[in-house]
Formats: C-alpha cells, sequence, structure tokens
C-alpha cells in the first residue's frame, strides 16, 4: 500500500462523501480507492468510515485522522512545490469562508484577475455570515466584518466600512419618513434585525451628530442572519437597513433605496481576514491573502477606502 495515495484517498472519500465521486476526482477505479480505504484500515486498525448502500459517514476516528492527513498532504504539496521550477506559481486547494454579501458584490466579480496569475490555485469557498470554527472546520482563513472575538486568531485589517441608514421608497410611502434616529424607536417604525454570529441577536447602531449621541435598536417584524437576505428585505420595504456603503450604492443611484439621516456618523465596521496560528501559512494562502489586501486597497468605493 502506498500510504500517500491511501491518505490522498481517504481524504477525498471524506470531502465528497462517495468513493465514486472521489475515484472520479482522483482518476483511479471505485475498487482502487476501496482497496486503498481498506488497507488503510487495517493498518491503522480502527474504522475510518462507515459505509451503507446511500452515503458515506466518517467516524469520530476518521474525523480526526482526517485533520491531520489534510495538514500533511498540505505540508507535502508545499515542499514539492517549493523545491519545483514552479515555485513562483502556487497550486493546490485553499478553503475560505467569506460573507454573503461580500463574495456576489465584489469578491467573486474580482476572480478572474485572481485566477490569471493563479490558475492552478483551487478555492473552495464557503459564503455565509455564520462564525466559523477554522480548527475543526479545517478552513484556511475567513474574512469577516465587525471586530474579532476569538484573539487566538491571526489576522490583518482590510478595511473600515462607512455605515449608512437606507429604507425603500415603498416602506418610507407607508410609514413616513423619520428626520431623527429617535423616531426608529417608535412602534410605528420598523427596522429590518440582523442576527449576528456572536450573539445570535441584533445589536443597537451607535450614532453621532455633533455632540448628540446615540445608539438606536428600533423594532423590527423580521430578523435574519444572512447579509444578503437582509438587504432584500430592505428592498421589499420591510424595514429599515444599517448598511456598509458598497452594499447600498448601486440600490441608492437605481432608487430602490434612500439614504437617511445623511447628517449623523455611524460607527464604522472594521473588516479583516484571519487564519488560525497553527495553520501553516502556505505559499498560495499567502499569495491569496496578498490578493485580497490588494483588492481592499485598490477598490474605489469609499466604503472601503
Amino acid at each position: 500500500m502506498d500510504r500517500f495515495d491511501a491518505m490522498l484517498a481517504f481524504a477525498r472519500v471524506v470531502e465528497t462523501g462517495s468513493f465514486t465521486k472521489a475515484a472520479d476526482t482522483l482518476h483511479l477505479s471505485k475498487t482502487s480507492v476501496t482497496q486503498l480505504i481498506q488497507q488503510l484500515e487495517a493498518r491503522l486498525r480502527v474504522r475510518l468510515l462507515n459505509r451503507t448502500t446511500r452515503k458515506v459517514n466518517v467516524t469520530a476516528d476518521g474525523a480526526a485522522y482526517y485533520e491531520r492527513v489534510v495538514r500533511l498532504l498540505a505540508d507535502m504539496d508545499d515542499a514539492e512545490t517549493s523545491l519545483s521550477s514552479a515555485a513562483a506559481v502556487p497550486r493546490g486547494r485553499l478553503r475560505i469562508d467569506v460573507p454573503s454579501p461580500l463574495a456576489a458584490k465584489v469578491l467573486i466579480p474580482a476572480l478572474p484577475s485572481f485566477y490569471a496569475r493563479y490558475p492552478d490555485i483551487q478555492l473552495d469557498m464557503g459564503v455565509s455570515d455564520r462564525k466559523v470554527d477554522l480548527i475543526d472546520e479545517n478552513v484556511d482563513c475567513v474574512v469577516r466584518g465587525g471586530e474579532l472575538t476569538d484573539q487566538s486568531l491571526i489576522a490583518r485589517r482590510l478595511a473600515d466600512l462607512r455605515l449608512g441608514v437606507y429604507a425603500a421608497p415603498a416602506y418610507l410611502q407607508r410609514f413616513g419618513t423619520p428626520v431623527h434616529p429617535r423616531e426608529l424607536e417608535d412602534s410605528r417604525h420598523r427596522i429590518v434585525g440582523y442576527l449576528w454570529a456572536r450573539t445570535g441577536k441584533p445589536l443597537p447602531y451607535a450614532m453621532q451628530r455633533g455632540n448628540e449621541s446615540l445608539k438606536v435598536q428600533g423594532h423590527h417584524a423580521l430578523a435574519v442572519d444572512d447579509g444578503n437576505a437582509y438587504l432584500a428585505a430592505g428592498l421589499a420595504g420591510l424595514g429599515i437597513l444599517w448598511l456598509p456603503e458598497y452594499m447600498a450604492t448601486a440600490h441608492v443611484q437605481s432608487g430602490e433605496l434612500m439614504q437617511l439621516f445623511s447628517d449623523w456618523q455611524l460607527d464604522s465596521m472594521p473588516m479583516y481576514i484571519a487564519w488560525p496560528p497553527n495553520r501553516h501559512v502556505s505559499a498560495k494562502l499567502r499569495m491569496f491573502i496578498e490578493w485580497v489586501v490588494e483588492i481592499a486597497g485598490e477598490w474605489t468605493p469609499p466604503a472601503l477606502k
């Protein structure tokens, strides 16, 4: 048994959830992949996978072994790359997680420039606003808005996002246009609540104008935990929104949203890219981090300036 081939086959089965799909990605027969896994389990004397006629599930021992195998395979790939003439062209797979609006509006549209430079890097992009455990979920890096609560992570600050308050014309026609933020605490007005991953509930927004400062909580009929859903709810007239300018600009220009309280200042939202301290910063991860930093620095809308 080739231990490297067996570990690679095991990792692919875990990731695809299927012996057939793993075999396809490795350009092997299903029988060969099955034999490699059986030989690996025999050598380790543990069951790594539970197999049924419909699906494959990783066992507790298999999950722990998988985490180590993935790191080992990544290190081996980096070692080979560093000794080859292709060292200047990183390759391999990265698992990343980014907020859904940033993925849709910024990163994915910019990816052609990334792949023009690094055609051999494969990105597995989780698109969510949830809290991701980078170690347990074997994620290489995340991009997140807001202050980082996990101080163990290594992070680079990308930008400070300017926020504004917005509402759809349909909402304003129905409920009236507030002239002071305190009106949003009145029971006749509604905000769209955003459920922050670290608390699971909406948080108040700090606002300031001259010597006047306040925090607005508001009342919501709908609260969501995804940025794109949050924006969609506001566009549907379901309530007032607090948005980074990069999410709002196009909709303001099209007339779908109206800005409120433009003479008030809101605390900006920091944006970071972060990765685990025990994760080897491979060439491919380093190139992706530098590219994201570059995108944040070059993007012209004021939200990232």
